[in-house]
């Protein structure tokens, strides 16, 4: 058994090339490769038999938990009867349309049908060229300009990782790329101006992009992308009445609004979409992660009616929509997202995320928020992030070459629970799987404390 690991660990180092990584001290063997082997719950355990509580559920996706037969037989089932049939030219499969009937059913108010892709990022590849097209269609080629914000996350490709406003995902890669812009982050505990309340901030994050929009020309300005609450760029909840105070100026300007719920879809923050939660009205909604909860990958970009309506008059015009991927739709992954969202329905996670989120952020505020290094605890829903600095009364932030955020996540997996240490920040964000009960949120909670010790003790 060692020496098949350490085969593995070899292999692995020579051969495979891993996303978000040091790829010169992985490849040296500088940092350790892990090999996952199975998981269960809330828990995985890696080929040394190391069993570790996946607070942040593979990467915010694995919400009904791992080991789920339902799932498995479904996918299985798919596969033996139909394996693959694509989804031009209006071809279907029973698996696919079932479960475009599932999604809209529990979607906001006002959206109309699904397209299916694979991953988040090309489902916002997709939203971006619907944007282009809707507005094309209605003879306004001047408006394509998308507006997204600084620490928002929406993928890794050319013009999604443009959308993405992290720096790690722009260094050397040329990005972010026209026509593609972006505005404050809804960041309240880093806001500039520290008198400002959190309406009052809120209110500055609207008058910026207000300011945004009429420098650039209101004609120019398609739509705006947020996440509900921004996910990699720090689990940071939007300040109160920031949607509310945003979606006034897209109205005025008639500039169309995409909700990506990639991470916030079926039920992370309590609500089955993140948009029900702070009222939000969208044009279009980037789905996901939590869609199978990662166990074929699916995602999907949700069109409203208004856009619907729009879209059809456009292939009225033009013909056959000039966008398609091979696996749209696939039958296996679609099978995977009907079981899953039965799941979600049969084991109360909607509600479960809801209930023990608040507890869970509750009982880390009470243990690690008197921390002299801990500046804020924040999180809605089953997400929630430890911000960390230097000085707690000034707000003065860590040197980054420090790493503090990566060294509480490695003395938390010490423990045996999973964080993960947020870019742009010493951040450690938790978002376990929403079946996580009480008493293993306070497995993480604990460990969590004992991390942030051992780290900050002397400092």
């Amino acid at each position: 058994m060692l020496d098949k690991r350490n085969e593995l660990n070899a292999w692995d180092r020579d051969h495979f090339f891993h996303p978000s990584t040091h790829m010169g001290m992985h490849a040296r063997g500088e940092t350790p490769t892990r090999v996952i082997a199975g998981a269960e719950g809330v828990y995985i355990t890696d080929t040394t038999g190391k069993k570790s509580l996946d607070a942040f559920a593979g990467l915010y996706c694995v919400n009904v938990g791992y080991g789920r037969q339902k799932i498995a037989d479904a996918i299985a089932e798919q596969a033996k009867n139909l394996a693959y049939y694509h989804a031009y030219v209006g071809h279907g499969t029973e698996a696919s349309i079932t479960l475009s009937k599932m999604i809209i059913d529990r979607a906001p108010e006002g959206m109309s049908r699904v397209y299916f892709g694979l991953s988040g990022s090309d489902a916002n590849e997709t939203n971006i060229k619907l944007i282009w097209y809707y507005n094309n269609i209605l003879g306004r080629p001047e408006k394509k300009k998308i507006i997204s914000r600084w620490r928002g996350y929406h993928g890794s490709g050319v013009m999604t990782g443009s959308l993405t406003g992290l720096e790690l995902f722009h260094k050397a890669f040329d990005l972010p790329r026209a026509p593609i812009l972006h505005t404050e982050a809804p960041y309240f505990f880093r806001r500039a101006d520290r008198s400002m309340n959190e309406e009052q901030f809120a209110q500055h994050c609207a008058d910026k992009l207000e300011e945004m929009i009429l420098a650039e020309g209101p004609e120019t300005i398609a739509a705006f992308i947020g996440e509900p609450i921004l996910g990699t760029g720090g689990i940071v909840p939007p300040p109160k009445t920031y949607w509310q105070k945003i979606q006034a100026v897209l109205n005025k300007y008639d500039v169309l609004l995409v909700a990506d719920e990639v991470v916030t879809g079926f039920g992370r923050l309590g609500t089955m979409f993140g948009s029900d939660h702070y009222g939000m009205k969208p044009d279009l909604i980037t789905i996901a992660k939590g869609l199978t909860s990662a166990y074929a990958p699916l995602s999907g970009s949700i069109v409203s009616d208004k856009m619907w309506q729009v879209l059809v008059q456009g292939s009225d015009q033009l013909g056959a929509i000039g966008h398609g991927w091979t696996y749209s739709a696939h039958p296996i992954c679609a099978a995977a997202g009907i079981a899953n969202l039965e799941l979600v329905d049969e084991l109360g996670i909607v509600e479960n995320a809801g209930s023990t989120g608040a507890y869970f952020r509750s009982e880390l505020t009470k243990a690690v928020g008197g921390h002299r290094h801990v500046g804020e605890v924040r999180g809605d829903g089953l997400m929630a992030a430890i911000e960390f600095v230097e000085d707690k009364d000034d707000c003065k932030f860590f040197d980054p070459a420090q790493k503090i955020g990566p060294q509480v996540a490695a003395a938390l997996l010490e423990r045996g629970v999973i964080g993960r240490a947020m870019p742009q920040g010493d951040i450690l964000g938790f978002a376990p799987p929403l079946c996580l009960t009480r008493e293993e949120a306070d497995t993480v909670v604990k460990a969590a404390a004992g991390a942030i010790e051992s780290v900050l003790s002397g400092r």
